[in-house]
């Protein structure tokens, strides 16, 4: 998958020019078309600027129209995103339901971008191994083995491991933002 082929024509499609895709998300003009021919490979949080600019979801970005209800563990979709100590396995069979489920493995140690994301909606995730931190808006909320969280997403939120073993949880999200 060609992430750069994906977001030039859906860029065209849209009838956008790269300067108005920069404007439109907050970035450089440069780095839009840097990802476009695949020679910069985008954050979790400039992939999802671009995304909302271009009134997408990330997993626009990545869906290959696999449809059907069950989703077998050695056919998940996995999704690591460059400089990003995070993978995302998802759990629902494409991305065009109502709700997104997932399962994200997260290393120890924080990624590069800490910015808050938020966007419209609710999510709920479940620690099965690990430690996290939750940040909602100002708040912190650690989280252990078996705790869950539920918040809604229009409020700025990030999670990270802060543990010395890789954190693996469940989430849910509705609507589908990934």
């Amino acid at each position: 998958m060609e992430l750069g082929t994906k977001l030039r024509s859906l860029r065209k499609d849209k009838h956008m020019s790269i300067e108005q895709l920069a404007e439109k998300a907050g970035l450089s003009i440069g780095l839009i078309s840097q990802i476009e021919r695949n020679l910069n490979s985008p954050t979790v949080s400039t992939l999802y600027k671009i995304a909302q600019a271009l009134d997408t979801h990330i997993g626009y970005f990545f869906d290959d129209d696999k449809q059907g209800a069950v989703v077998r563990k050695d056919e998940r979709r996995v999704i690591k995103l460059p400089k990003s100590n995070r993978t995302y396995e998802m759990l629902s069979p494409d991305m065009k339901r109502k709700m997104e489920f997932l399962l994200v493995r997260i290393q120890p140690g924080e990624c590069d971008n800490t910015e808050q994301l938020s966007h419209q909606g609710e999510e709920c995730g479940l620690v099965l191994s690990g430690r996290m931190m939750v940040k909602w808006g100002d708040m912190e909320y650690i989280l252990e083995e078996g705790d869950s969280i539920y918040f809604d997403s229009s409020v700025p939120h990030r999670y990270f491991n802060i543990g010395d073993t890789e954190c693996i949880s469940v989430w849910a999200m509705t609507p589908p933002s990934f």
